[in-house]
């Protein structure tokens, strides 16, 4: 057959109304993450974390003074416990500056990792009706966490101004542990979310492994308190290193004992959760629709 012969030409009407086509090949790698077509959604990771943001305190009668009075409400009865009848050192600072600055990278943390944990089954209206790149809805619920982070810091600087705590020269350093709060909420939330499509116990499990890893990670007490040869287990719980960093920039805490090799190792796990939850997410969200 002539080139001439295969070619067809259609009027001109419906030479307009063709549509684009769109080649789907098996990927290998990273591109089987579909990372592009995240960016390209990122108007809709925009829309549905101000979703979040506006339902989470829609029809409450105090809305975001929610976001203060939690961490302020713990901050005094951990100062009551801990600072007050336990006596837990903190050097030069005083504990409810000492608690705050532990508790604001862990509740953003912990609401990261609750709302990416639940967002594919709270989202189930979308997943079974449109498409885009499943990946966007977990970390909408990282990124949301973000606003009471930033509301809660405010609140922490009052009370260091209350106190008479001045910051340290090393705060250019939180964003960066705010990145690593971000990564290990959302690596973590990925297994999760995923999980929990298949399995609601999900549900129960999670309120109670977000208690016992607050307790396992120097919230309300300085890692000082664990002896030396056992401060290396620390760095298998990356959410130490930022707490103990947020401690470190802001208040100049000397040194965290996740510096260095230690604190390398934290920023190594959290990657490899964040890795290795994206290619999970990704080889089981073919099944959402069917589940959810």
């Amino acid at each position: 057959m002539s080139s001439s012969e295969s070619e067809m030409t259609l009027p001109g009407d419906l030479a307009g109304a063709v549509k684009p086509t769109v080649a789907i090949r098996p990927t290998r790698g990273i591109a089987t993450l579909h990372l592009r077509a995240v960016w390209e959604y990122r108007e809709l990771l925009y829309f549905l974390v101000w979703r979040d943001v506006k339902v989470r305190y829609k029809q409450t009668a105090l809305g975001v003074a929610w976001v203060i009075l939690q961490p302020i409400v713990s901050m005094a009865i951990f100062s009551v416990l801990f600072g007050l009848l336990l006596q837990v050192p903190t050097g030069d600072v005083p504990y409810p500056v000492f608690a705050f600055a532990g508790l604001l990278p862990w509740n953003y943390f912990s609401s990261a990792l609750n709302r990416s944990s639940m967002s594919v089954v709270n989202s189930a209206h979308l997943v079974t009706k449109v498409y885009f790149p499943r990946l966007v809805i977990p970390l909408a619920g990282a990124l949301s966490s973000l606003v009471d982070l930033l509301v809660s810091f405010v609140v922490l600087v009052g009370v260091m101004i209350i106190f008479g705590v001045a910051p340290s020269l090393r705060v250019f350093v939180l964003p960066l542990l705010v990145l690593l709060a971000m990564v290990t909420a959302t690596g973590f939330g990925l297994w999760l979310s995923a999980l929990n499509v298949r399995y609601r116990d999900v549900n129960y499990l999670l309120p109670f492994l977000i208690q016992i890893w607050m307790y396992l990670t120097p919230v309300v007490y300085g890692s000082d308190l664990i002896p030396e040869q056992y401060r290396f287990l620390l760095s298998l719980n990356p959410m130490t290193g930022v707490v103990e960093g947020f401690r470190w920039a802001l208040l100049g805490q000397g040194t965290t004992p996740l510096s260095g090799p230690l604190f390398a190792i934290s920023v190594v796990i959290a990657l490899g959760v964040l890795v290795s939850g994206a290619y999970f997410y990704r080889s089981t969200e073919r099944f959402f629709a069917d589940i959810v």
